[in-house]
């Protein structure tokens, strides 16, 4: 007998094919972001969850889970959507999808990186409207060629940024929770707290995860670390960044530009970005290739499966 899962959102057709000869797949063919009440009622009776980050699974949803619900797997690298503990407490296991989207994520890392830089947005104003006139200080930019690059979290896509950025002749710099071996290194210099990378970060990039911790790690206090004039980019989650402080900080020129891929709030941005023509940003688009996207979605079929059959997961993350 077919397991019974509820997919949260439509995937691809590759993927939706491959959902349905596993399983009797209860698909969202209309691609509606599902309420709490919703997701709720469609999963009654079904064996598991293939999730995305646009649903918030708390612990009241989980609790009014059906029993029958024994894993969801994230569609996503992350799963902060989702709480951990809630799930682990009803026997419930949480699985995602690393690996897969590490190189598309870091080329958008770096789109952001030379979108603030060389002002992206203000470039693409000025060709929309035809009345640019060229001059010698027309748009003038940042270089990166022997710019310093901070990276915030060295996992696989910040290593992934710093191999991109080094060919960009970029002097990489990174803080992570622990100090990578020589190998992972590639000649990064390590710091040791937070306004010792900020302070040498002529352009941040933040990839790390997101947790109590790091939630508005970019603040009013924080802000003053860096040097006047420095980049800040986030392919991670939009929670690291206290938008008021940043917003006021691009507006006194102490921060040049800032590139956003994620912001709190999503698809709402904080209206202060919107008056910043030095904002560049872009609608979550790290992991969106067709490559990427399938290989999310086979790899959170895969998680499934591989419960279903060995009653483990080597993608669980609770």
């Amino acid at each position: 007998m077919k397991k019974k899962v509820l997919v949260t959102r439509k995937l691809l057709r590759s993927n939706e094919e491959r959902a349905t000869k596993f399983w009797e797949a209860k698909l969202n063919l209309n691609d509606e972001v599902y309420s709490q009440k919703k997701l709720i009622e469609l999963s009654q009776g079904c064996d598991g969850i293939l999730s995305s980050l646009t649903e918030k699974i708390d612990e009241k949803v989980i609790s009014s889970l059906s029993p029958t619900i024994k894993i969801i797997s994230n569609f996503a690298v992350g799963f902060g959507n989702i709480d951990i503990e809630a799930a682990k407490k009803k026997n419930i296991v949480v699985t995602n999808t690393p690996d897969v989207l590490t190189d598309a994520t870091a080329e958008i890392a770096m789109l952001l990186i030379l979108g603030a830089c060389r002002r992206a947005n203000e470039g693409i104003s000025y060709a929309k409207k035809e009345n640019w006139k060229w001059s010698a200080d027309f748009l003038i930019g940042k270089q990166l060629t022997g710019s310093r690059l901070g990276i915030l979290g060295m996992g696989r896509i910040g290593r992934a940024l710093a191999k991109l950025a080094k060919a960009f002749g970029m002097e990489i710099h990174y803080r992570n929770r622990s100090r990578l071996s020589p190998e992972k290194e590639m000649g990064a210099k390590y710091h040791e707290d937070l306004k010792s990378l900020f302070s040498v970060s002529d352009v941040l990039s933040i990839c790390c995860p997101a947790t109590k911790e790091t939630k508005d790690i970019i603040n009013k206090e924080t802000l003053e670390y860096f040097p006047t004039g420095a980049i800040i980019t986030n392919v991670a989650r939009g929670d690291m960044i206290d938008d008021e402080a940043m917003v006021k900080a691009l507006t006194n020129r102490k921060i040049y530009a800032i590139g956003l891929d994620v912001y709190k709030g999503e698809p709402k941005i904080y209206p202060g970005y919107l008056n910043q023509p030095s904002a560049f940003i872009l609608p979550h688009l790290g992991s969106a290739t067709k490559k990427t996207r399938t290989a999310m979605a086979d790899l959170a079929i895969d998680n499934l499966e591989e419960f279903f059959n060995t009653g483990n997961c080597k993608n669980k993350v609770n």
